[in-house]
């Protein structure tokens, strides 16, 4: 569906005319998945306030920080738009908490990987079905894994069409468009958290600190939870 010229194109959009030709090239299966952090919101903001034709979901993996509920809410109500949210089965969840316990994630990297497949992975799966493509806000200096991704491939595993608007954008571009658009974040960015999983996943980072080293901060890992890996 897309063309090598194509692709040549959406590396010279902003992102409303990336976002913009994303969603006519599909009458529908055009999807954002936010977590609401910075980048994520700056997306969001392009997507709500320019009146795309672009379902936007997150996921509720039960063990978030009250601060995503708070932005979540005030998002619905500056945009007059709503957000879908898709959350774990239970019965997963009950059966990982008798064999794991509460906090196995802690105890070892293939318990805490199979918590994420449980919160995350599976309802992205749910999330992402019959979709098209699928729009992240992912960057190149996030993480050495994500250094060289490109704008938009073609995810085999899934079907569909990965579109990442953001990844040659710094983190100062993220905090410029913020603050030229008085867009909405979470208040735990002020407080030393820079990449925002779940609670007791998540620490604020030094300076200095590569930003995804709050993430998984007992590990010695690549810091994915399988979202963005085959």
């Amino acid at each position: 569906m897309f063309s090598k010229e194509d692709i040549n194109t959406l590396q010279q959009f902003t992102l409303e005319e990336g976002l913009q030709f994303i969603s006519s090239k599909f009458s529908e299966g055009v999807v954002f998945s936010t977590s609401l952090g910075q980048e994520d919101q700056v997306i969001t903001d392009a997507i709500f306030k320019n009146n795309l034709p672009i379902k936007v979901f997150t996921l509720d993996t039960g063990r978030l920080f009250y601060e995503h509920y708070d932005l979540l809410s005030k998002n619905n109500s500056r945009y007059q738009k709503k957000t879908e949210v898709y959350f774990p089965e239970s019965s997963d969840v009950e059966k990982y908490l008798m064999e794991k316990g509460v906090n196995g994630f802690y105890h070892s990297v293939e318990n805490r990987k199979e918590c994420c497949f449980i919160r995350k992975v599976k309802p992205l799966n749910r999330a992402l079905e019959n979709a098209k493509v699928w729009i992240t806000g992912l960057r190149s200096e996030q993480s050495e894994n994500r250094e060289n991704m490109p704008i938009l491939e073609w995810d085999e595993d899934r079907k569909l069409y990965k579109y990442n608007p953001l990844i040659n954008w710094t983190y100062q571009d993220v905090l410029h468009y913020l603050e030229q658009n008085k867009v909405q974040e979470l208040s735990l960015h002020k407080k030393g958290f820079i990449s925002v999983g779940c609670q007791p996943c998540t620490r604020a980072i030094e300076e200095g600190e590569n930003p995804r080293a709050g993430r998984w901060w007992w590990e010695t890992s690549q810091k994915e939870c399988g979202l963005h890996s085959h």
